[in-house]
């Protein structure tokens, strides 16, 4: 071997060597990279007071949940107010999240994990956009949930989720599994709402007008103490209390499963020729509520309702009350007005949209007249309240004769063989 080759031999190997070194370098580089991953925050120094808006998008839908004037709509319900227990839950477990195990993925490699954007079909991913105030945006795609098996025995087996992949931005170097799967992150409005409704309590009155007579009654009571009346009553009709006790308490805990709309028109609900409702409480609440049409592919109607507020501003004394009586009183009172303003402010909020109830929830109010009234003894029980006792029935007992005694007498026990 003459010198040039030696040169040549010596350059070859330098240069194969410090290839090979730097290769070692960057997979060093990698593996502390995901090393300081392990363990560590997925989103650092994530704004979670100054989060705006999130979008949650999946092929087949989505949901954007915004902030104004301080209060969470949801945007897709016409402004609705979101729950806000679930959306600050949302926001502080990404904020806590932590890697529970970094991984190298390929873009191959991002569709067995449902990571690819959303456009992608059914089995893409679920991306969630986090937008703060200055308009800068922070992007998570969630995707398959890590699912552990059950083990059968004394509670059964199944599976259920433990976890999740997850991709932050678009960068597969972010990809990795963390012990939050995210179960109810969906894109449905219906799921986001606030489902806290108007209560009535403490009805005074009741009074229905339905599309027909028969459907149109009006009961009441005097004072809380008192029992419910049919107020319109004509001829011998009178109420059934044992019949009316569900409608008594009609919306005492109502329920709504979605709120309709921008398309929700009076003419397509079915609120341009409702079934009213006007219902009274004794402490000074008027509900007006409106049943409109039946849903086309289940038994929810829509329904809208108004309430407005009667309460009196100052205490009556009782008679002979004591002076150490009344700062209490008045306490009581004011606390207790107080309360109902509230209330009343509360609930004015929820006037302004139109709402898809359950047939249950309105049912007690959708009863006929007929429904509520006594039966009417049938002929044959009439003639026999009417007809004399037959010679057949049983005459009265004489009483003892002189010396009888009234303790019946019992037979001597008989020896056991």
């Amino acid at each position: 071997m003459n010198r040039k080759q030696v040169i040549t031999l010596i350059v070859a190997v330098a240069v194969i060597g410090g290839a090979g070194l730097l290769v070692y370098k960057k997979r060093n580089q990698s593996w502390e990279a995901s090393s300081a991953q392990l363990g560590g925050k997925v989103v650092k120094d994530f704004p979670v007071n100054d989060i705006e808006h999130i979008r949650i998008k999946q092929h087949a839908g989505e949901v954007n949940l915004a902030r104004k004037n301080d209060v969470w709509v949801v945007q897709e319900r016409n402004g609705y107010p979101v729950d806000f227990g679930h959306v600050s839950d949302f926001l502080r477990k990404v904020n806590d999240l932590k890697m529970g195990r970094a991984m190298r993925v390929t873009e191959k490699q991002l569709g067995r994990l449902e990571l690819t954007p959303p456009d992608k079909g059914t089995n893409s991913g679920t991306l969630v956009e986090f937008k703060e105030k200055g308009g800068k945006t922070i992007a998570l795609t969630l995707g398959k949930k890590d699912m552990k098996e059950g083990g059968g025995g004394q509670f059964g087996g199944g599976s259920w989720p433990t976890g999740r992949y997850l991709m932050v931005g678009n960068d597969t170097k972010t990809v990795g599994l963390v012990s939050e799967p995210f179960a109810n992150i969906e894109p449905k409005p219906e799921e986001w709402i606030d489902k806290e409704f108007f209560k009535i309590e403490n009805h005074k009155s009741i009074a229905v007008n339905g599309p027909t007579p028969t459907n149109t009654w009006v009961i009441a009571k005097e004072s809380t103490t008192n029992e419910w009346k049919l107020a319109d009553a004509k001829g011998k009709e009178e109420l059934d209390t044992g019949k009316a006790s569900g409608v008594t308490s009609a919306l005492s805990y109502p329920s709504f499963s979605d709120v309709a709309t921008t398309n929700a028109t009076p003419d397509k609900t079915g609120l341009d020729k409702p079934t009213v409702a006007k219902i009274e409480t004794f402490d000074g609440f008027r509900y007006d509520v409106k049943l409109g049409k039946k849903l086309d592919d289940r038994d929810d109607h829509y329904m809208q309702f108004a309430v407005t507020g009667n309460f009196p501003k100052e205490r009556t004394p009782g008679k002979d009350e004591k002076p150490e009586d009344k700062e209490k009183l008045d306490k009581e009172f004011k606390e207790k007005l107080a309360k109902h303003e509230e209330k009343l402010k509360t609930e004015k909020a929820l006037e302004q949209w139109v709402y898809i109830v359950p047939k249950y929830t309105m049912e007690p109010l959708l009863k006929s007249r007929p429904e509520l009234l006594k039966e009417e003894p049938k002929a044959e029980e009439k003639k026999e309240a009417t007809t004399t006792p037959s010679s057949t029935e049983s005459k009265p007992a004489l009483p003892p004769s002189p010396g009888e005694s009234l303790v019946p007498k019992i037979a001597p026990a008989t020896s056991a063989k």
